[in-house]
């Protein structure tokens, strides 16, 4: 499997601006700048989209591995905050909350740690990966 995003920038750095489109068209032409990806500007930013492509990526495959371990979630909620600093993503947190009938907290952490460990954005990550899970 392959998938494509394209990123056009226009300008110097700072005063620039751009614009992110992907293959599935959900982001087209989606505005990016210096203002919405170091201060409170309109529009996206690559850490971000790390934060949901991760968020994203370790829920599916909390998913598979509850199915695998015989279990289904009613739901699960990832929130990733991503950290940038010195110019690098320092660290990815996760927190997970999740509903998921059948299952004890044992069952639930070793689950938890499987995700993290196995998703593909969390082994494409140079960086620390931090978590905390909350079964409801």
């Amino acid at each position: 499997m392959k998938r494509h995003a394209t990123a056009v920038w226009n300008g110097s750095g700072k005063e620039g601006k751009g614009h992110l489109s992907t293959q599935s068209t959900t982001l087209s032409k989606t505005q990016y700048s210096y203002s919405s990806r170091f201060e409170e500007g309109v529009g996206t930013n690559p850490e971000e989209l790390v934060a949901a492509a991760h968020a994203g990526c370790f829920s599916m495959k909390l998913s598979f591995v509850l199915g695998a371990a015989g279990f289904t979630a009613d739901e699960i909620s990832t929130r990733c905050d991503i950290t940038l600093a010195d110019g690098k993503i320092t660290q990815s947190h996760l927190a997970v909350t999740a509903k998921i009938p059948g299952i004890n907290q044992e069952q639930f952490n070793a689950a938890v740690l499987d995700a993290k460990a196995n998703c593909p954005i969390s082994k494409s990550l140079n960086t620390e990966i931090t978590h905390e899970a909350v079964l409801q």
